[in-house]
């Protein structure tokens, strides 16, 4: 029985995109958990920016080469090669329908891994030069400690490659459950080696449990894999004719996340020039506020994107399904946005406020959480925009203007950072991330039609103005609070965060019913009558193949 719950396909965007969501939770509480354990240990310093500025080449190249690949090219081909969608498990003299997607699996599978293998021997025997050039602020110790981490991690985009092709193929026959479990062994990873490998290797342990999560990362997803009928195959055929179409389809996009990359790069160099642990709390104040994004914005997107591509070409359907996704997205964004701004400094106090993380790191990280709060909306619906461009296989436009917005940002954070310092790199980032929305927006808007406009704009009012009634109820909640309990421990301010926050989204949530939210109504009813551990019947499974 348990086995059948992981290998069973999902046919409901809504309920895949909860799956996700409900997995990215998991995994980001890891994730909070992990930076806890990270802030206690060493505070927010030196030691954490070399962490943090070790990590910035090698995840360069795993989404330069992963996620360029996967994001604009991959799924969308391989989705069309897929033939049957029952597993079909070799046996001598047996018939796999799928043979052609299998071949384009292990074909990109082992060009890619050729690839890391290349780049990253590249950057282990280079790092030293590169650490220089990412980091000019650091004195030579740190430097040269922030390149032997970048050695080490070198090995997590093999890895991390590796399980993306997987990862690619799950989504693709809509097995979303172990896809989303994923991250959180990556998690894993890093947690034991900050607990267990620090003790042994120091800093370098850090940069080990990197490794081990890549590792895992990869290896849950294999079993699945194998039983939908992967099999290795050693081939590499550059001129093959789906290979070269994801090849042309992934340049845009690579170049896109190259210029995108590259911002991250010089943040990371202005960040390196501003006070000792300006990195560390970018970092800090940048994962917090990606908690509600990756459970809302990208478990949505990466749950609709399948069927975006199925219908991409269809006005009517693609409107129909990009304004469900975006409607839900916003419906839990929005309070997600009040409850980050009016509980910023509960927030922080809980999750990092132990340790070597003082009072002052506290103050400086609520502010730059405040400025990355501003764009919470735009970054949650950016990749279901850029997705409706990759699934009607333009994925140059999202590159020419992000060439826009990423200069703009590049711009804003010399700027901004030498008025606010840390908290105006988060400005800058959230002001670019805004315009990067109303250009991919507009566009969209002259090239495939309004798709829904106004009933989007119309549930995100009504979001709006509940959002904000859960705001004033949280204010006065706290206020209500604060005498009765004791606000310099930890367990004072766990009550208060949480019970203001229930309460805040209690009003939130009435609110949306006495509007009569539709987004509200249908989630509900989606989850009851579509969980996934129960028996659910499709009758369109022509539709169904695309979620």
């Amino acid at each position: 029985m348990l086995t059948n719950i992981f290998r069973r396909q999902i046919n409901s965007i809504t309920v895949a995109a909860a799956l996700v969501a409900l997995s990215s939770l998991v995994s980001r509480f890891l994730g909070v958990v992990r930076d806890r354990i990270l802030a206690g240990q060493f505070g927010a310093g030196a030691t954490l920016d070399i962490y943090y500025a070790a990590f910035r080449i090698p995840d360069l190249i795993f989404n330069l080469l992963v996620l360029g690949a996967l994001s604009a090219g991959f799924i969308p081909v391989f989705t069309t090669l897929i033939k049957d969608f029952k597993p079909r498990p070799a046996q001598p003299g047996s018939l796999d329908n799928n043979q052609a997607a299998w071949a384009l699996a292990n074909n990109v599978l082992n060009i890619l891994v050729v690839g890391l293998a290349g780049l990253s021997l590249i950057g282990i025997v280079f790092s030293a030069e590169l650490t220089k050039l990412i980091t000019p602020g650091f004195n030579a110790e740190e430097q040269e400690l922030t390149a032997a981490l970048t050695r080490i991690m070198f090995l997590s985009p093999l890895f991390l490659g590796i399980s993306g092709i997987f990862g690619g193929v799950l989504q693709s026959f809509k097995r979303f459950l172990i896809y989303s479990l994923a991250p959180i062994f990556y998690n894993l990873g890093i947690i034991v080696g900050a607990l267990y490998f620090v003790k042994f290797w120091g800093l370098a342990g850090l940069a080990w449990g990197v490794v081990l999560g890549a590792f895992l990362h990869m290896a849950l997803q294999v079993p699945a894999t194998y039983y939908l009928g992967f099999r290795y195959r050693f081939q590499i055929n550059w001129h093959e004719a789906n290979t070269r179409k994801i090849w042309r389809m992934m340049v845009p996009r690579t170049m896109s996340l190259a210029i995108s990359q590259i911002n991250l790069v010089v943040i990371t160099v202005i960040a390196s020039t501003l006070s000792s642990g300006s990195l560390a709390v970018f970092n800090f104040a940048n994962n917090l506020q990606s908690f509600p994004i990756g459970i809302f914005g990208i478990s949505f997107a990466i749950a609709a994107f399948p069927v975006l591509s199925e219908f991409a070409f269809d006005r009517e359907k693609l409107t129909q399904h990009f304004s469900l996704t975006m409607r839900q997205i916003l419906f839990f964004i929005i309070p997600a946005t009040v409850l980050i701004m009016t509980l910023r400094a509960q927030i922080i106090r809980v999750v990092l406020g132990t340790g070597n993380f003082d009072w002052s790191d506290t103050i400086l990280t609520m502010n730059t959480l405040w400025f990355f709060a501003l764009s919470l909306f735009a970054q949650a619906t950016l990749p279901l925009l850029v997705r409706v461009f990759y699934a009607r296989h333009n994925s140059a436009t999202p590159f020419y203007l992000g060439l826009v917005t990423v200069a703009a940002n590049i711009g804003l954070s010399f700027w901004l950072s030498g008025r606010f310092g840390t908290p105006g790199l988060a400005l800058a980032y959230s002001l670019a991330n805004i315009l990067n929305f109303g250009l991919l927006w507009a566009w969209l808007y002259f090239k495939v039609g309004a798709l829904d406009l106004f009933n989007i704009l119309r549930a995100a009012l009504k979001f709006i103005v509940a959002a904000l009634a859960a705001g004033i109820a949280v204010q006065l909640m706290k206020v209500v609070i604060w005498p009765a309990i004791d606000m310099t421990k930890f367990s004072g301010v766990f009550i208060q965060l949480s019970v203001s926050a229930a309460v805040g989204l209690a009003v939130y949530l009435i609110f949306c019913y006495l509007f009569s939210s539709e987004e509200l109504l249908g989630f509900l009813t989606s989850l009851r009558n579509r969980w996934p551990f129960r028996k659910v019947k499709i009758d369109d499974q022509g539709e169904a193949r695309g979620v």
